[in-house]
C-alpha cells in the first residue's frame, strides 16, 4: 500500500513539473509576442526579442515539425503557443485527476 501512495506522489511530481515547464514556455512564447508587437518592425535588431527567440527555439522547432508544410513559417509561434496551451490543459486536468484519487 505505501509503495502505491509512493509511485503516486512521484507520479503526480512529474506532471506538476511538466505542467510548469509548460506554463514557462507559454508565458515566454507570449512576452516574444509583446516585443514583436511592441518593437514597430525592428524586432529582429531588439536583443530582448533575439533573447526570446533563442529560449522559445527549442517549442517552435517542435512545433514545426508537427505542422504541414503549407503553414507559413511566421504562424508557427502561434501554433507552438496553442499546442502548449492545450497540453498544459491536459496537464491540470491529469494533476487534479490525480490529486482527488489520492484523497480519496
Amino acid at each position: 500500500m505505501r509503495d502505491v501512495v509512493l509511485k503516486g506522489i512521484l507520479l503526480l511530481g512529474i506532471v506538476v513539473v511538466l505542467k510548469g515547464l509548460a506554463e514557462f514556455a507559454g508565458l515566454l512564447l507570449l512576452g516574444q509576442g509583446l516585443v514583436y508587437a511592441l518593437s514597430f518592425g525592428k524586432h529582429e535588431t531588439n536583443g530582448v526579442y533575439r533573447f526570446f527567440r533563442l529560449i522559445t527555439s527549442p517549442v517552435v522547432r517542435a512545433a514545426r515539425t508537427v505542422t504541414p508544410v503549407r503553414v507559413a513559417d511566421r504562424h508557427v509561434p502561434f501554433v507552438a503557443l496553442m499546442l502548449l496551451f492545450w497540453i498544459w490543459l491536459f496537464l491540470t486536468y491529469t494533476k487534479f485527476s490525480m490529486m482527488l484519487e489520492q484523497a480519496a
